[in-house]
Parts: structure tokens; C-alpha cells; sequence
């Protein structure tokens, strides 16, 4: 929704200001400090009030996330719509809004600013990191703030990553070529001679190839999927994580809750499992529902899933015939901070998902800021690690675990036999 509401600022800079209110329904959502966080990483520019006990929410009514509630300069509301919107769709009812207001004199026209210092961006190699890959000695992490990848090799005993190429400009963009560019690149996964990268703010999903350091665009247009003519012409929505068996790239699209495919040999792209609608509900490919899946990993002839707004882990058997199991997790406002067995677990916003060489899977608990161990047959919980920030992602290694530890601006690794976390060494010269 930040995108839709940046560019309607930009049409209307004289007559229309924007104010987020943020009414949390996680509990990790409530705090300020994370809320800032958020709005550096999606690189909010107005202000944003917390609404932690959603007395802005009851004053208006509201009954949905994202809603979108137009005030006009008399303070009387003269519209609400609950959902995702276009600003072509807003455009003329805004234009109607500030004509008439215009007309009555209410209007004061000029850009407001407002008083608010944001916290200072980080200032080390990493910004808001989401995802990291490894492959042997290989590996490669999203480093999301700064809308840019960063691949090399691990040394030092897996303690230090010396980065052989950096691919991204630095600044948004949608740009192929030996001067690519990204916006907000999330997961990533190594395939042969390249790296698939989601490049979620595109829209699209994106290869390096390892040797040139170029890239190309597979899958998207650089447009959100909204409409049939736009999956017509092939676009997509908010690819977030991706995941390779073979020739067939998984790729997990949070935007529409749905998991899609992309066949490699024939660059086509097409929905696998959900039914589009925001659920935990499970079923066939077609029938069943997902909700905000950030997080994927394989295991053999089955796709793991972090869903993050359902709080649960899910299974995909990926047969023509299979279907999604949900493992853990109960409902889209059943959350918290428990190990147990089966439904009396609880996780917070899953993002991240990776499958261990003993079949155990390890999940990046985000808004509990923990990596917790799932036996998938005893659908059985058990907390490992704490002491990260809001981790988008993990990825097996030989030393440990590597985490995104998004929030904290930096690559840690989580040992195998202490369980201790150490910092990776960034090393770009």
C-alpha cells in the first residue's frame, strides 16, 4: 500500500497530505521502535501514529487491514475503502473531494511539513538484510535497504563473508544488464551458474548469472498483478521467497497468497497452490488457502511454507494430485510464543524456513526474534535460539544456521553445536 500512497502524494503535492495510523495485530507490531524500523525499510516519508490499543481504529469504524479513510480539510470523513486500491482507481473521487473544497474556501493549499525526525538509516554493509543463500563456501544475502545483492564466499571457519560482487545500483529501480537494479530484493536461491533473486518491490523474479554478474528478468513485468489483463501480460505480486527442485523454481507470492512456479526451460509462469483468498484452510492445489507466505524450502517432493499471516507452517505436497497440509499454526489471529506439540503451539509471523540435513526444520519465528526446531512427524516446537531482531530469513550451512537478522542491519550464524550466534564478518575489498 506505501507505493499506491507515494505516488498519490506525488499527483496531489498542494492538496493532499497523508497520515499512517498503525494498529498492530501482532504484539511485536505494537512496539514504536519496530514501527520505525518498518517505515525506514519501506521507506515511508509521512508521519505514522501508533494506534497500540486501536482507538483510532474504533473511532473510524474500521474493520480491515489496509483501510483507506479520506478526510476532507473540515475534518468530516467523506469516504472509506477496506482493501488494497489503484490510484487511477482514487484518482477522480480525490479530484472531486479537493474541487469541492476548493470551491468552499476549507482548502489550504501548499505542502505541509510535518515535525518529525526519523531515526538515522543504517550505516554498515547491510541495510534491513532479508534473506540470505548458501551453497557450500558460496553465499549470497538481500541486502533489502539498500536495494541491492551481495555474493561471495565464506572464510574463516564460516565467520567472515568476503563479497566478490556487488549487483545493484544501490538505488530502486528495474533494470537488467551489467547496471541492474532492484527494489526491496528478498529471497534468493542458487540454481546451476546463477542466482534467482524475488525482487519483491518489482514484482519480478530475477537471475545473476554467477560468472558476468548480470542480470536478467524471468518472471514480471515490474507492475503488481491486479487484474486479468496484468496476468495477462504477465505479472506478478510481491514475490517474497523462492525455492528450486530441479527445473522448476517455487516461488512464494505473498501478495495474492498463492505459490506459484516457474518452468526454467520455457520461462513460464503459472500458480500452483491457493486459492487467492487470505485463509489457513487446507485442501488441494486449488482449494486450499494461504496467507502471506514469506518463507519456502524443499524436502524432497515437498515445498515447507512460513505463512506468515496465519502464524503457521504448511506442507505442499507438490504431486498433481497433493495438496497443503498445515503442520503447525491455527488460525489468522492465533499467535504467541509457545513450543509444545501440534495445535497447542504458537509462532508469531513466520518469515523464514529451511530444512536441516536431519529432516528437521528450522523456522525464522520473526516477530519472536527466534530460530525454532520443527519435527514435522511429532509436530513438535522447541525454541533454539533468541536474541535476534525481527530475522527475514535462514539458510543451512556447514558452521551453522545464517540469518538475515533483518532488524539489526546484519549476518549472524548460529552454531551448530552451541547454539551461540556470531556475527559474519562483511569483507568488500
Amino acid at each position: 500500500m506505501l507505493p499506491q500512497l507515494r505516488e498519490l502524494e506525488q499527483r496531489f503535492p498542494e492538496s493532499v497530505a497523508v497520515v499512517g495510523v498503525h494498529s498492530g495485530k501482532y504484539i511485536a507490531e505494537r512496539d514504536t521502535e519496530r514501527i520505525r524500523d518498518a517505515s525506514i525499510r519501506l521507506g515511508a516519508t509521512h508521519p505514522v501514529l501508533n494506534d497500540r490499543q486501536f482507538r483510532v481504529w474504533r473511532a473510524y469504524a474500521v474493520r480491515a487491514w489496509p483501510t483507506l479513510v479520506a478526510i476532507d480539510p473540515r475534518g468530516s470523513v467523506v469516504g472509506m475503502s477496506a482493501g488494497e486500491f489503484t490510484v487511477d482507481a482514487v484518482t477522480p473521487f480525490v479530484e472531486r473531494v479537493v474541487a469541492a473544497a476548493r470551491a468552499d474556501g476549507s482548502l489550504r493549499e501548499g505542502p505541509l511539513h510535518f515535525p518529525v525526525e526519523p531515526p538515522s538509516a543504517p550505516t554498515g554493509a547491510l541495510a534491513f538484510p532479508g534473506k540470505v543463500a548458501v551453497r557450500g563456501d558460496r553465499i549470497a544475502v538481500a541486502d533489502s535497504g539498500h536495494h541491492r545483492i551481495l555474493i561471495g564466499w565464506l572464510e574463516s571457519q564460516g565467520l567472515r563473508m568476503r563479497v566478490e560482487r556487488v549487483v545493484g545500483s544501490g538505488n530502486e529501480g528495474f533494470v537488467d544488464g551489467r547496471a541492474a537494479a532492484f527494489r526491496y530484493p528478498q529471497g534468493l536461491v542458487f540454481g546451476g551458474d546463477d542466482l534467482y533473486i524475488a525482487d519483491t518491490g518489482n514484482h519480478a523474479v530475477r537471475a545473476i548469472a554467477l560468472g558476468s554478474g548480470a542480470t536478467r528478468t524471468i518472471a514480471g513485468t515490474g507492475a503488481q498483478l491486479r487484474t486479468a489483463r496484468d496476468r495477462a501480460a504477465g505479472a506478478l505480486s510481491s514475490p517474497w521467497d523462492l525455492a528450486l527442485s530441479g527445473d522448476t523454481l517455487h516461488v512464494a507470492m505473498a501478495g495474492i497468497h498463492q505459490l506459484w512456479t516457474i518452468d526454467l526451460r520455457h520461462g513460464v509462469a503459472s500458480r500452483r497452490t491457493g486459492s487467492g483468498a487470505e485463509e489457513l484452510y487446507d485442501g488441494s492445489h486449488t482449494e486450499s488457502a494461504l496467507a502471506q507466505t514469506m518463507g519456502v524450502a524443499i524436502d524432497g517432493d515437498t515445498l515447507l511454507a512460513a505463512d506468515a499471516e496465519s502464524s503457521a507452517v504448511r506442507e505442499v505436497d507438490l504431486a498433481e494430485t497433493g495438496g497443503v497440509r498445515t503442520i503447525v499454526g491455527t488460525g489468522l489471529f492465533d499467535f504467541g510464543n509457545v513450543d509444545g506439540v501440534g495445535d497447542a503451539v504458537r509462532l508469531q509471523h513466520p518469515q523464514g524456513i529451511a530444512v536441516a540435513p536431519d529432516g528437521r526444520v528450522l523456522v525464522c519465528d520473526s516477530y519472536n526474534d527466534a530460530l525454532r526446531w520443527l519435527d514435522r512427524a511429532e509436530r513438535r516446537v522447541t525454541t533454539w535460539v533468541r536474541g535476534l531482531h525481527e530475522p527475514g530469513g535462514v539458510a543451512i550451512g556447514a558452521r551453522g544456521a545464517y540469518v538475515a537478522d533483518t532488524n539489526a542491519h546484519r549476518l549472524v550464524v548460529a552454531d551448530w553445536s552451541t547454539a551461540e550466534l556470531h556475527p559474519v564478518e562483511i569483507v568488500t575489498s
